[in-house]
């Protein structure tokens, strides 16, 4: 890896399932490999987006799945659907269990469903022994209590889309997780702060993501309707900028953690 057009990079958190995609997917990968980006995790975030994941991880090479139950969904959860999302767990191309967490800004589903769910999910992932997905908003410490009470050293998992403070990014640290890195670092203002942050998790943690369709990065969310793989190259670059790294290493390193995180071939 000697320039910037032989990076291999990749995109650790996206919905290739959304609707938007809907008949450009193939245009949607040939974009993300012209970009550099040769590997996508797909993101369940309830039964049938985790069997859609799955789906499309069997279609491309380089596409891997995660399954798992949304806070916003939680209200849905049952243990029939545990049970469902176990046993999809099982396909070969499911790397990852999640997304899955706490978030009380929107509140879609009621706060009991969705700490239940999270801590049933936490047991689940350790059963099978997956790397966790997770996602954490506006929770006031409970997300860190819960995964506090059944998390251990040699798990691994990534707070993906981090936006947090730094007390809850030295946490997350200290328990050994990945930190996901989204377009939010390319935003003028809403980004100021994770660009003061992202100097401080060690090359080891970090992470890359587009989280498309969502959170399109700059300059490319002033030109296109949705965010998509391809983009998470601008966050990598943007990334390298802020801490003051070559493009090149930083990728290598980057696209090592994802190997090793979700336990993929690195060639």
């Amino acid at each position: 890896m000697d320039s910037l057009e032989s990076m291999n990079i990749f995109d650790s958190h996206c919905h290739l399932d959304d609707k938007g995609y809907e008949g450009d997917l193939d245009g949607v990968v040939a974009r993300a490999r012209q970009a550099g980006v040769i590997a996508m995790m797909a993101v369940g975030i309830d039964l049938p987006t985790s069997q859609r994941a799955v789906a499309l991880a069997e279609r491309y090479a380089g596409i891997h799945a995660s399954v798992g139950l949304h806070p916003h969904d939680a209200r849905n959860g049952s243990s029939a659907l545990m049970e469902d999302l176990k046993a999809l767990a099982a396909h070969p191309k499911v790397r990852a269990w999640g997304e899955t967490g706490l978030d009380f800004n929107r509140m879609h589903s009621p706060r009991k469903d969705q700490e239940l769910w999270f801590e049933q999910q936490l047991i689940l992932g350790e059963a099978l022994g997956l790397p966790m997905i997770f996602h954490e908003r506006d929770s006031e410490g409970r997300f860190l209590e819960l995964l506090a009470a059944h998390w251990t050293p040699a798990r691994q998992g990534v707070v993906h889309c981090f936006s947090g403070t730094e007390a809850e990014l030295e946490r997350y640290l200290a328990m050994g997780l990945h930190i996901g890195i989204t377009g939010i670092l390319t935003i003028q203002s809403r980004g100021r702060e994770l660009r003061r942050l992202v100097r401080r998790i060690p090359a080891d943690r970090l992470l890359v993501e587009t989280d498309a369709p969502y959170l399109t990065p700059t300059p490319e969310r002033n030109k296109f309707r949705r965010n998509e793989p391809a983009f998470v190259r601008t966050v990598l670059l943007k990334l390298a900028e802020v801490r003051q790294e070559t493009p090149e290493t930083l990728a290598l390193t980057v696209w090592r953690n994802t190997c090793r995180l979700y336990g993929v071939a690195e060639h």
